[in-house]
Formats: C-alpha cells, structure tokens, sequence
C-alpha cells in the first residue's frame, strides 16, 4: 500500500542513501548537460578556484531525486511538485563522495481546491561522507490523500 499525505507529520526526518559517485558519472553528466571546465575537464578543472574536478550542481539535485525516489517518492502516493522553493550549493561533490540525503518534513497542508490531495513541504540536505551538508534544497510535493488515487485525487476538485 502506497504512502499517503497522512503518513507524514511535520517534523519527521529519514535519511535516504548512501551512494557514491565517480568520475566517470561526473564526466559523463557534464559532458552532456554543463560542460563548465570545473566539471568536464580535469586538467582546467585544475586550474579553477575549485582546485579539481566537482560535479555540477544539476548533477547533485539529479542524485538528490534519485536517492528520494528510491527512498519514498516511489513508494508513495505521489502527484509530482508544483515546483522548488530553494537550492543551495554549499558544497564541492567530488569523485568518490558517497552522499546521503536527509529529508525532513517542514509543513503539511490540505489542498484548497482538490480535497483527494495536499502538499508536504520538505526539506532536503545532502551530506558527504564526513557529514559536511553540499546542497540543500526546499520543494513540495503533492500526495495523494488516504482513500484516493493520484488520478482520483486530481479530479477530487472537479466540478462534475
């Protein structure tokens, strides 16, 4: 059985991970995505104020998605997000970082207009393998609400 909105409660925190990322995944995102110097050639990476090759900050919001995806989002009763409040890059990722996202839960409401849904607002911090946060990031996300499907949900605030 799918999570729900009500499976959540404001406060709560779970910790998602670990993964470690390589070159060759650095490379190959910013090759195809951000071809910056700083992540997408080592030698003039070098050179940079970053002192060596970094993922680029997409990148880190990319494994964020994922290591959430894994962790719950797929496990739930998910409508998407109307979108990020915030993103910070606080840190450099680096080849071989192994990262961990905690999320925690900052605010829940009902959904105004569609009364099968409503929106928890989380807040994601990735953190290194010596627990220096790198990114931070504040979004919502839309989630079914107990008894509803996502398709029920949605057309919960329809007018018939």
């Amino acid at each position: 059985m799918p999570l729900h909105f009500e499976d959540f409660a404001a406060g709560n925190v779970a910790c998602y991970g670990p993964r470690t990322i390589t070159r060759d995944e650095i490379l190959a995102f910013a090759l195809e995505f951000d071809p910056q110097p700083m992540h997408a050639d080592e030698e003039a990476a070098r050179a940079t104020m970053l002192g060596g090759l970094v993922a680029s900050g997409w990148h880190t919001c990319a494994l964020l998605m994922r290591l959430i995806a894994d962790g719950f989002v797929l496990a739930s009763a998910s409508m998407g997000s109307p979108g990020v409040d915030e993103v910070r890059w606080l840190k450099p990722v680096r080849p071989g970082d192994s990262l961990t996202v905690r999320s925690t839960v900052l605010d829940m409401r009902p959904s105004g207009s569609r009364p099968g849904m409503g929106f928890i607002k989380f807040r994601h911090e990735m953190l290194n393998q010596t627990d220096n946060c790198v990114l931070t990031l504040v979004s919502s996300m839309m989630i079914a609400r107990r008894g509803f499907t996502p398709a029920s949900a949605m057309a919960s605030g329809r007018a018939q």
